[in-house]
């Protein structure tokens, strides 16, 4: 007897609603907010895969920076966004650490592109982030995810540091503000607009 929930395509769907499914990634390294921006935003009760961090973690993930994390993502954090009755955005954040490669590759079939969340106090960390998302050939906007006493840098210099093309948006949020990160998401989405257009 198979006792698991039966769900079809209503359980995500408003009644009345001929909606798009638009799959997004959120990605950035290690610690960088990722679990935190799904949970701020997303309209349903997230999906987090957060376990407490252990010692034989100590070994392979670089606490610099983030003394005070106890938890790390260790498959994907899962959440949805409707923006209209037309479209409604799927997220699928990304652990942070690079040990789970094969787990991005899998989770970026199908997408539309990703929200990259970059710390400023750690801006060499997403090199090897933003090198994945354009291996994979998705666009991305980098949303810069304003920690409590991080650097304030121009947008021109943020640019530079991250070896970013012009036409790459770059916005600035909170990923605890609902408000912001909605804002930084939409900016994403216009910016997919753009490039099919």
């Amino acid at each position: 007897m198979d006792l698991r929930p039966s769900l079809d395509e209503r359980a995500y769907v408003r009644d009345g609603a001929n909606q798009t499914a638009v799959k997004i990634l959120v990605v950035g390294h290690f610690a960088v907010g990722k679990t935190t921006f799904i949970g701020s935003i997303s309209e349903i009760t997230p999906l987090s895969t957060e376990e407490t961090m252990t010692r034989a973690g100590e070994a392979v993930d670089d606490l610099k920076g983030v003394r005070s994390k106890t938890t790390t993502t260790v498959a994907m954090d899962f959440g949805r966004l409707t923006l209209s009755d037309r479209v409604v955005l799927y997220l699928f954040g990304t652990p942070g650490q690079l040990r789970f490669v094969q787990m991005w590759e899998d989770m970026a079939r199908g997408a539309l592109g990703a929200l990259v969340l970059v710390d400023p106090d750690r801006l060499a960390d997403s090199f090897a982030v933003i090198d994945l998302i354009e291996q994979y050939g998705l666009d991305y906007a980098i949303a810069v995810n304003r920690f409590d006493g991080t650097p304030v840098y121009e947008d021109a210099a943020l640019r530079e540091a991250l070896d970013l093309l012009d036409d790459t948006p770059v916005v600035t949020c909170d990923a605890r503000d609902e408000k912001s990160s909605a804002e930084a998401l939409i900016r994403l989405v216009r910016h997919l607009l753009d490039r099919v257009h």
